[in-house]
């Protein structure tokens, strides 16, 4: 029987919108709110947009992203250390480090079958008090009312998208999600831009997390 691997569109194709203007000014708050953070992994990095604006901001940046061509614009940017890899295996070990102090993971999560393992590798990466942010779209009871009120779900959901969204979180399911993996919950956020920043009808959310001092049990 023939067999087709599957791979996400090559990012030469299809570029990754930049996310900065919704996202990075809410991240940095959360970054500096402990000065010990020096060093983020941006995990799913694409062609290192958002790292760049880390990198800006004075982080020492590490990313991982599978797309070749996406982490050869990464490397490109000279703004940190990138490398093909996936978000399923080790974190550090393609940079020789024992670990992060903090990691970004941005809108990528809904475009992975497995976040729960994200959630396991980011777990083992993070020093004991790192943190964790995560943004992806916003999905609540509301939202989804007007969603299907406007006969707007299906765009929503991005069925034909190849690669797209396969998971669809809301702030309940993100949260159930990292603290099964023992990740403590620092702060939520709605975003978005204009209109789409209304409150229970954003755009997208950030969820902060921290990976707990100590040997803190896993669910």
């Amino acid at each position: 029987m023939e067999h087709t691997d599957y791979t996400y569109p090559d990012f030469t194709k299809d570029p990754d919108p930049s996310h900065r203007p919704m996202y990075l000014s809410k991240v940095l708050k959360h970054l500096r709110s402990d000065p010990g953070i020096k060093t983020v992994i941006d995990v799913g990095c694409g062609g290192g947009d958002f790292a760049q604006g880390l990198a800006e901001a004075g982080y020492t940046i590490c990313g991982v992203d599978l797309s070749k061509v996406a982490i050869a614009a990464a490397n490109s940017r000279d703004v940190g250390r990138f490398a093909v890899s996936s978000v399923y295996d080790s974190l550090t070990e393609p940079f020789g480090m024992d670990f992060f102090d903090s990691a970004v993971c941005i809108e990528t999560i809904e475009h992975l079958y497995s976040p729960l393992q994200l959630a396991r590798r980011v777990r083992e990466a993070l020093r004991p008090g790192g943190i964790f942010i995560v943004t992806t779209p916003f999905w609540g009871y509301a939202k989804n009312i007007l969603l299907a009120f406007t006969d707007r779900v299906d765009r929503a959901l991005t069925a034909t998208w190849e690669g797209g969204h396969i998971k669809h979180f809301s702030r309940r399911t993100l949260t159930q999600l990292m603290t099964r993996e023992g990740f403590e919950v620092i702060a939520f956020e709605g975003c978005g831009i204009g209109i789409r920043n209304t409150p229970y009808l954003w755009s997208g959310m950030l969820m902060a997390f921290r990976k707990p001092y100590g040997n803190a049990p896993v669910m």
